[in-house]
């Protein structure tokens, strides 16, 4: 009885020599085409196995579902990004949290934040410029996990106001063990449009654009920022 590797060696090895362009995964086609190409080269007095051939159909069967489950999935995928950037448009006149340490100064007061994940036992939020030069320490007074936010007027270390342009935040906090911590800056900003021409959707602010993903709370602008502190 010819296998199917021995009609792998000797009808396709031509075109696998031949062919770069295709692909090396053993598709529904070729499975197919293999496994009828074993029943036509099979010896009449010594014919294949029944058991064997069950378990072939059986492969083929399982392969199947594979590519059916694969599509699925595929469509699942464009159906939920779809949904996502459709339902990000509900987004706009809203104010969204977002952790991200860059944000756009235009001369007006704003809101950043720093979300606390475990104990800390001292924190202050530091204001950069595009230099990364430290032009403004805010002291981060609530120490609670959650996320927390403080108005910053703009305005340097020493009372001057400072030129519109690109900042960051830096957070330096101290753990309860007296070592370093990890804690996220936030701003916190309103959504006056939402960017789809990418794979995912921006919501475009005043403070920048940011992705849907990095979105950790969205509020009614008459909603003061001290009600997001809580989670």
């Amino acid at each position: 009885m010819t296998s199917v590797s021995g009609v792998i060696n000797t009808d396709t090895a031509a075109t696998t020599k031949t062919t770069t362009t295709k692909t090396s995964a053993l598709g529904q086609e070729q499975f197919l085409t293999l496994l009828v190409a074993q029943m036509q080269h099979q010896d009449p007095l010594n014919p294949s196995d029944p058991t064997e051939f069950t378990a072939q159909l059986a492969q083929y069967s399982q392969l199947e579902q594979l590519f059916n489950l694969n599509d699925s999935m595929k469509l699942l995928a464009v159906a939920q990004n779809n949904s996502e950037r459709l339902s990000s448009l509900s987004l706009i006149g809203q104010e969204v949290v977002v952790e991200e340490s860059e944000f756009s100064f235009q001369g007006n007061p704003l809101q950043i934040g720093y979300k606390i994940d475990g104990a800390i036992s001292d924190a202050s939020v530091s204001i950069q410029n595009a230099f990364g030069q430290t032009v403004a320490v805010l002291q981060a007074d609530d120490l609670a996990a959650g996320n927390h936010f403080l108005t910053w007027d703009g305005k340097d270390s020493s009372g001057s106001t400072l030129p519109s342009g690109t900042y960051s935040i830096v957070i330096n906090a101290t753990g309860a063990d007296g070592y370093s911590a990890a804690v996220s800056p936030l701003v916190r900003s309103e959504v006056t449009g939402i960017d789809l021409s990418g794979r995912e959707a921006k919501i475009v602010t005043a403070l920048g654009e940011y992705t849907v993903s990095s979105i950790h709370g969205a509020y009614n602008k008459s909603q003061p920022a001290a009600e997001s502190s809580a989670g």
